[in-house]
């Protein structure tokens, strides 16, 4: 007795597309949004680098002199200076919706920027507002240079 070999292959190769497509769409929403943090994380280095520079200028931190170790950052000037440094980098264009959160630990200025990302294409079981986070942070230490 033979058997009919005979079959369609139209269903495996529409099934192996589908796959191949789906892999396609999470590499490339990963890469966008893997790139989109990346220029997040710049954006908060920099604004923690300028923070605390600006911060550690003011009258807090020379009231007493410069003692030795790390100065002591002004929140209130390292926060305008974050913000400063946001505004004039663009990072609202680049970033619509961006989020900035500074604070100083100690000695440490800390920047957390939280941005949407938008993704270029939709998942199904994707959030449908995903976005990035970056933390920068900074110490003022006048015996380093």
């Amino acid at each position: 007795m033979t058997r009919n070999q005979r079959g369609s292959s139209t269903p495996l190769v529409l099934a192996f597309t589908a796959i191949v497509l789906l892999l396609v769409a999470v590499v490339v929403d990963a890469s966008a949004a893997y790139l989109a943090r990346q220029r997040l994380d710049a954006l908060a280095d920099g604004a923690a680098l300028q923070g605390a520079d600006v911060g550690a200028q003011g009258e807090d931190a020379y009231d007493g002199g410069l003692a030795t170790g790390d100065l002591a950052i002004s929140r209130p000037e390292a926060e305008a200076a974050v913000r400063a440094y946001l505004r004039d980098s663009g990072a609202a264009a680049d970033h619509p919706g961006i989020r900035a959160t500074v604070r100083v630990d100690g000695d440490r200025l800390v920047v957390e920027l939280v941005a949407p990302v938008d993704l270029p294409l939709r998942l199904p079981g994707a959030p449908d507002n995903p976005t990035v986070r970056a933390v920068g942070s900074a110490v003022v230490d006048p015996e380093v240079g």
